[in-house]
């Protein structure tokens, strides 16, 4: 194997990769977000500056991806954290659950997502929205929600899904040294959403030392949103701060 032919391949290892080139297309999606109020104190130690909290907001989604190109059906769940960085909004990604490999490993080596492995899950029971997370044997979130109570504007509900994700890519060298750490933006470059609703909501956090989303403490809903697209798909993710050079 030729070096131009080793650096063509798109991931390790080099005979099957983890992940085939993309692009990456979701179709099919549907997905629960709950907005919730937290502890501010909390949110400000955890966010790594220069985002800054402008209010105590963080959302738990769970999604289903039924037919991503490369990826198959897979589904995630995760918290974010409303955060502001030079005027403009967007979201903190702190922590995202999988259960798929080759997703779990696109995302945290080509853009930084905060993934692991674990067993969340989107579904129907009578007339309510569920949304489950397990993390190895133990569950540790439910969220529920009334099923389509009440349609939402679907071209407000597409300007929240279009708002941008920061995240923080590190990576070490094989001597330990950090050989990247930034902050990076990754916003939604395409999405077409067939419909959006909302309902009551409620989210039941479950503290775990190796999954401690429960650290976000649930103060009080304030939003919930069930969101349904034919497609979506991630822009290029971008660098938003370095922290090895500034």
């Amino acid at each position: 194997m030729t070096p131009d032919e080793l650096m063509s391949r798109s991931a390790t290892p080099l005979s099957s990769p983890a992940w085939p080139p993309g692009p990456f297309v979701s179709y099919g999606v549907d997905s629960l977000d709950i907005v919730y109020r937290s502890d501010p104190e909390v949110l400000r130690r955890l966010v790594p500056e220069p985002l800054t909290v402008v209010e105590p907001l963080v959302r738990f989604s769970v999604t289903r991806m039924p037919d991503t190109t490369g990826l198959g059906d897979h589904a995630a769940a995760g918290q974010s954290v409303a955060v502001e960085l030079g005027g403009e909004r967007g979201y903190y990604l702190e922590s995202m659950y999988l259960d798929s490999f080759p997703a779990l490993a696109l995302g945290r080596e080509t853009a930084g997502f905060p993934k692991k492995l674990g067993c969340p899950r989107l579904y129907h029971d009578s007339d309510t929205l569920v949304g489950i997370l397990d993390y190895g044997s133990l569950r540790i979130a439910v969220a529920t929600m009334g099923y389509k109570h009440a349609p939402l504007d679907l071209d407000a509900a597409e300007a929240e899904v279009r708002t941008p994700t920061f995240m923080v890519k590190m990576a070490r060298g094989h001597d330990g040294t950090l050989t990247a750490c930034r902050l990076v933006r990754l916003p939604v470059q395409d999405v077409t959403m067939t419909g959006a609703w909302s309902g009551p909501a409620r989210l039941q956090l479950s503290a775990h030392a190796m999954a401690p989303i429960a650290d976000l403490p649930v103060r009080e809903v304030v939003a919930a949103r069930h969101l349904a697209f034919t497609g979506m798909c991630y822009g290029k993710a971008e660098v938003a701060h370095d922290y090895l050079t500034s």
